[in-house]
């Protein structure tokens, strides 16, 4: 069976397009949320836990538990679009501090981390739902 170039060419590139998306995502998400992990040990991890579930070491001494983040139970809508939680308002949270939005002032704003840190710390967040 002899295939015209057209018809090979066409379905080269439905197997490309179909395949490429599945594959790149993976890897950056993966890197994301353990790039994610790295920055959530060293800014969240004394306050939030090792696993996210609000029972790091300083949290002992806080009459509201911090936030377990497996719960995915977030409070604030930061953007005003209707929905609480959404990875803008992770971002926002994390830059600005919960106070900023009238939540708690025990945790601080991380201004200092660049978009992509925010970026990664979000992605890991979310990895620790159920």
């Amino acid at each position: 069976m002899k295939y015209s170039g057209d018809v090979l060419g066409r379905t080269l590139l439905q197997a490309i397009l179909v395949v490429i998306p599945l594959l790149l995502p993976l890897g950056a998400s993966g890197q994301n949320v353990d790039a994610g992990k790295l920055l959530f040990g060293t800014y969240c991890e004394t306050c939030h836990g090792e696993n996210g579930d609000g029972n790091g070491p300083a949290a002992a001494a806080f009459m509201l538990k911090p936030r377990d983040f497996a719960l995915a139970a977030y409070k604030f809508d930061t953007d005003a679009d209707w929905k609480k939680g959404s990875d803008a308002d992770l971002a926002n949270v994390i830059r600005h501090g919960p106070a900023t939005y009238g939540g708690s002032l025990l945790m601080p704003g991380w201004a200092n981390l660049s978009d992509e840190q925010i970026r990664q710390l979000v992605a890991y967040i979310r990895s620790l739902e159920r």
